[in-house]
């Protein structure tokens, strides 16, 4: 750190709305989509409702030319609410992508988080794995991406003509609707609305299920207005399935749609923790296939138990992202955490 300080760089906390602009032209070109960047930093960081954000900003020689963020997130940890922040942001101008520049950044990042959070914890691409590990980072395990095809005819004509693709394709579509059916004989019929805004029996659920004792990110109606309903970054609809059109909620889907994918980006059941009903995620799948999208995709770090009713619903896992945390003040080994945990795309910061 002295080498990078007396080679001109230095770092400090930024100080928002005085540093707004310099920290957009920073992002922009080094992270991302411009268009999103200002929404961005006033949801992230300037609207806020847990807690303020940290920003960190390096510079060289006065001159803004990295950031990295780490923002309150309420989750909770062995059935208590633990101070958990997300790692966000991490944006290095090219001219400095060097390990010196990148380390000294993140340590004063997690220097000025220590007596702010008991868990910082990210979603780092793999590129950047050594980097996260040389600051004491844990690798807490994976986050899947799951999916299942709705539309085969698309996906076939990748690799067959477009003559034999579609016939085939609506045979496949055919057999596996069929499944479904079979797979959900004496099921109770469900309710399916959708919503644009959170639901407020989605508290009533939330506070009767389970929870477990892994790591679980709270998903009461304050959490999701701010990480769904007031985000600039995206349009989430809520799917709310229950029995009777006014009754209790048995499952809510927080989902949004690229291209021709419906993106589940959040869920949650009346079993919590316990694992969905395979009955619940077919309902999905059924006003999925209506609504003509070609695919569901999820992201969910959970247990086997949690993700045996989407497995046996047909999706597969097709890649995923590692998952890394730090306990700034001591705490359970890696492994441990990961073993009846609860993440999802809602976890993340966008």
């Amino acid at each position: 750190m002295n080498g990078a300080a007396a080679s001109g760089y230095r770092t400090e906390v930024a100080e928002l709305p005085r540093d707004r602009d310099v920290v957009l032209a920073l992002w922009n070109g080094n992270l991302g989509d411009p268009a999103r960047h200002a929404g961005k930093l006033d949801w992230f960081y300037q609207h806020h409702p847990f807690g303020e954000p940290l920003l960190q900003l390096l510079r060289h020689d006065g001159e803004v030319i990295g950031s990295c963020g780490v923002a309150p997130r309420r989750m909770l940890w062995r059935g208590r609410e633990i101070r958990a922040g997300l790692l966000a942001d991490m944006a290095v101008d090219a001219r400095h992508r060097t390990l010196g520049p990148a380390l000294m950044l993140q340590e004063s990042l997690l220097a000025a988080a220590t007596d702010r959070f008991d868990l910082v914890y990210g979603f780092p691409n793999r590129k950047s794995l050594p980097v996260v590990k040389r600051l004491g980072f844990a690798v807490l395990g994976e986050m899947p991406r799951y999916s299942r095809v709705l539309r085969h005819a698309g996906y076939l004509q990748r690799s067959l003509p477009r003559w034999l693709a579609l016939p085939l394709g609506g045979l496949l579509d055919a057999s596996f609707a069929l499944r479904d059916r079979l797979q959900t004989l004496g099921a109770p019929r469900l309710v399916a609305t959708w919503s644009e805004q959170v639901d407020p029996r989605m508290e009533a659920l939330w506070q009767a299920s389970s929870h477990g004792q892994g790591l679980l990110g709270a998903r009461d109606t304050a959490m999701l207005r701010w990480r769904f309903d007031q985000t600039p970054l995206g349009h989430t609809r809520y799917l709310l399935l229950s029995d009777s059109a006014d009754g209790p909620l048995r499952a809510w889907f927080a989902c949004e749609v690229v291209g021709s994918v419906l993106r589940v980006c959040d869920y949650w059941c009346v079993r919590g923790t316990a694992g969905i009903d395979i009955a619940l995620v077919l309902a999905l799948v059924r006003i999925a296939h209506r609504g003509r999208h070609a695919s569901i995709s999820l992201e969910h770090a959970a247990s086997v138990e949690q993700l045996a009713g989407w497995q046996r619903a047909g999706f597969v896992c097709r890649d995923s992202q590692p998952v890394v945390g730090k306990w700034l003040g001591g705490g359970p080994a890696p492994a441990a955490m990961a073993q009846d945990w609860y993440l999802t795309a809602g976890d993340e910061d966008e």
